[in-house]
């Protein structure tokens, strides 16, 4: 009997996670989530707010998208500090372009540093990954 070894793709470092919420109200979304104890961690304040309770991080957008967005930041931890390592966002693109996974928008291959790209889970679920550094 033998075993066979399949290649498996690298471990995907895909950084920081939160939730992109689409909101009508920012700042009643806002004084709620507060409420959750939720605290300003960054935005404008007129059409988006990052809140932040412990690691758990939200954002509020109004009028920017229709949907919620489960959002990954690659290069980033939870508090927004660069990661010294890292899956830079194209090679995340790739490997799941390779696994056959739909995108619905692409980062720009021939370029380094910030991208991001767009898709579903089979629920209709948006997913971004959006790098910034």
């Amino acid at each position: 009997m033998s075993t066979e070894v399949t290649p498996q793709t690298s471990e995907m470092k895909i950084g920081a996670f939160s939730m992109s919420l689409a909101v009508k109200d920012l700042q009643a979304s806002k004084a709620f989530y507060e409420k959750l104890g939720y605290k300003h961690f960054g935005g404008n304040g007129t059409n988006w707010e990052i809140l932040k309770n412990g690691d758990h991080v939200i954002g509020l957008f109004q009028g920017m998208f229709e949907k919620n967005i489960l959002t990954f930041n690659p290069g980033w931890d939870q508090s927004c500090n660069k990661l010294d390592s890292f899956t830079d966002v194209r090679e995340i693109q790739r490997q799941l372009k390779a696994q056959g996974i739909h995108l619905t928008s692409e980062a720009d291959e021939s370029k380094t540093g910030p991208g991001s790209f767009t898709l579903e889970d089979p629920d209709g679920n948006q997913i971004l990954f959006d790098q910034h550094v």
